[in-house]
This record gives structure tokens, C-alpha cells and sequence, in this order.
């Protein structure tokens, strides 16, 4: 794997051919094998990598920095202050210049023609930690996630609840569709996903033996599912103003005890977290304040069940990335 894919930058799992993201599940389960056990892993001795964001993050800066450590890379992080890229310098004159100083590069921001374009520009490997329109990372951490629980993809049916055309829910759909994996997008007609990208995902799905499907009914999205994920309503860059008009549209789309009934008797639930399911953070007590909710995209009661994969789904975030590098860089 990590010879197949070296060279290659991880930018969007279009890229990518189901046997190669199989591949880098299999990496992944194997690293994290190797962590549990204490197996030391530092294959990349001596190789430097610069993590970006232009958007903060708990989950993808420690999963990078920590993956980077345990294969033996010096890593270095630049916040939205800590750089001029976008500001005195432009994206291309940027990867040039961090392509001279490093092996890698993972960019966290806005549009993806920005990790795009450090891809075309940098003449090293560049890792979409995250984008408006995709999060491909994640998908390999929650690819490992599913198949830790179903052993396989075929045939499976994952449910995204609520604002499907977020970049988790893009991502999905791809990954899905790549899989073998029936994927439904279950939410208000306002809320789907980009047309073309759904017809493109259809046509990839008929490929793989399984189906995209769209749809405003809860009932008839979760009856039978094996996997019922969701996301925040407002996510990270979009204005605040926003949640009023998104827990008015969304709030039929919360996934609770009653959506989980419908599912499968084996189903799991998933979220790439943060998640808004109490009122312990700054951002839930002023929605509590505001409007008189306590709960919001999924519940407490689902959050905190044995159904529940959101920790495993988390650590599995640092096994992929180290997996993506490796392979790329290897």
C-alpha cells in the first residue's frame, strides 16, 4: 500500500479507487494493532511535515501531530495567525515555498480549490484535513469504525440525519457509494446534497452494488439501517446567525431514541463530533438560553449508549491519518 499510493496527495476520495481506500482501512487497523501493543512504528525517520489551519480543530491537529510523532516526523503547526498564506502571500507562492522545507503538507480551511491548488503547486504529498466541500480523513476513520462492527462493507445502510450537504455528508455519500455501502441522506429538501455530486456518487454506487438515496421521511430513511450518523447544524465558518434558522429546519432530524428504534437491532450511531448533545460547552448554554434546548442533533441518551462509536470513531482519526501519511509519504 504505502508503495501504491506514494507520491499521491489525499485531496477527495474521488481520487481514489475502492481496493485503494480498502487499502488504507487496512493500513490504518494494522497501525493501530501496532499502537495498542506498543510496537514501535517510526517508518518515516527524519521526514518533516507542516500542518495548516485556517480552521482550528481538537480532533484532526492531535490525530496529525500524534500520527507524525509515532512514525518518527518532525511536525509543525501553523494557526490562522501563524502564517501569510492568503494574506501577503498567495496560495501558490506558499507550496512552493513549504515544498522546498517539507515532505508534507495538510491544509484545514475553506474551499477546496485552495488544498487544490497546494497540491498542484508544493511537489509534495497534501492531505485535505478538511475543506467547505470535503473531509476525506475522516472517511477512513470512520470506514475502520464501521468495519470494526460489521466486519464488511457490501450491503450495509448508513443514514446521514439532518444537513446532508455539509462536507461530511459529501464525503460520505463518496466513500459510501466507493464501498458497497446504501447510502441515505435523510433531511429537509433545503438540505440536500449538490446535484451533480449526487448523480456522479449514483453512477459509482451502480458500479459497487448499492444505491444513494434522498429523503425527507425519517421513518422510512432509518427503518433497517446499520448506521445512523449525524453532524452539527451550524458548522465551523458559517455565521452564527445561522441557528435559528437551522434548529427550526433541522430539529425533525435530530437523531434520538425513537429514530434508533427504527434502525437495525445491531445498528450503531456515529458523529465526527463536536457534538451538541448537553449543555457543558459555551456554544450549548447560549443555544439553552436563546432557545430552550438542551439537546440538539442527537440526543443524551443516544449519545452516551452502548450503541454509541463517537470515542472509537475519534481515536480511529489518528490510525487513519497516520495510515494516509505512510502511505503517501512512504
Amino acid at each position: 500500500m504505502s508503495q501504491a499510493l506514494s507520491g499521491r496527495h489525499f485531496l477527495k476520495l474521488l481520487d481514489f479507487t475502492p481496493a485503494e481506500i480498502a487499502g488504507l482501512v487496512d493500513l490504518a487497523q494494522d497501525l493501530k494493532q501496532k499502537k495498542h501493543e506498543g510496537i514501535p512504528h517510526r517508518y518515516l525517520e527524519g521526514k518533516n511535515i507542516v500542518l495548516i489551519f485556517e480552521k482550528t480543530s481538537t480532533r484532526t491537529r492531535c490525530s496529525f501531530e500524534v500520527a507524525g510523532h509515532d512514525l518518527g516526523m518532525g511536525v509543525t503547526y501553523l494557526d490562522p495567525s501563524g502564517s501569510q498564506i492568503g494574506n501577503k502571500e498567495s496560495i501558490k507562492d506558499t507550496a512552493r515555498v513549504l515544498g522546498r522545507m517539507f515532505d508534507g503538507i495538510e491544509y484545514r480551511g475553506y474551499g477546496q480549490e485552495i488544498v487544490e491548488t497546494l497540491a498542484e503547486y508544493s511537489g509534495v504529498p497534501v492531505w485535505n484535513g478538511l475543506t467547505n466541500e470535503f473531509h476525506p480523513t475522516q472517511m477512513i476513520a470512520d470506514l475502520l469504525t464501521i468495519r470494526e462492527n460489521f466486519g464488511s462493507f457490501p450491503g450495509l445502510k448508513l443514514v446521514f440525519m439532518g444537513d446532508a450537504k455539509n462536507n461530511v455528508a459529501n464525503s460520505l455519500m463518496v466513500a459510501c457509494a466507493k464501498m458497497g455501502i446504501n447510502f441515505v441522506a435523510c433531511g429537509p429538501a433545503e438540505c440536500m446534497p449538490d446535484a451533480q455530486l449526487v448523480e456522479t456518487c449514483r453512477a459509482i454506487a451502480a458500479e459497487n452494488g448499492c444505491e444513494v438515496q434522498l429523503t425527507s421521511d425519517v421513518e422510512e430513511a432509518c427503518t433497517d439501517a446499520n448506521i445512523i450518523y449525524t453532524d452539527i447544524w451550524v458548522s465551523m465558518g458559517e455565521p452564527a446567525s445561522l441557528w435559528e434558522e437551522r434548529i427550526k429546519l433541522l430539529s425533525p432530524y435530530q437523531v434520538n431514541a425513537q429514530v434508533m428504534s427504527y434502525a437495525a437491532d445491531d445498528a450503531i450511531f456515529m458523529h465526527c463530533l463536536p457534538a451538541f448533545h448537553d449543555t457543558e460547552t459555551a456554544v450549548a448554554k447560549d443555544i439553552e438560553e436563546r432557545f430552550g434546548l438542551t439537546e440538539m442533533e442527537v440526543t443524551d441518551e443516544v449519545f452516551e449508549s452502548p450503541r454509541s462509536r463517537v470515542f472509537d470513531e475519534a481515536e480511529n482519526r489518528m490510525h487513519s491519518i497516520k495510515a494516509i501519511m505512510l502511505a503517501t509519504l512512504g
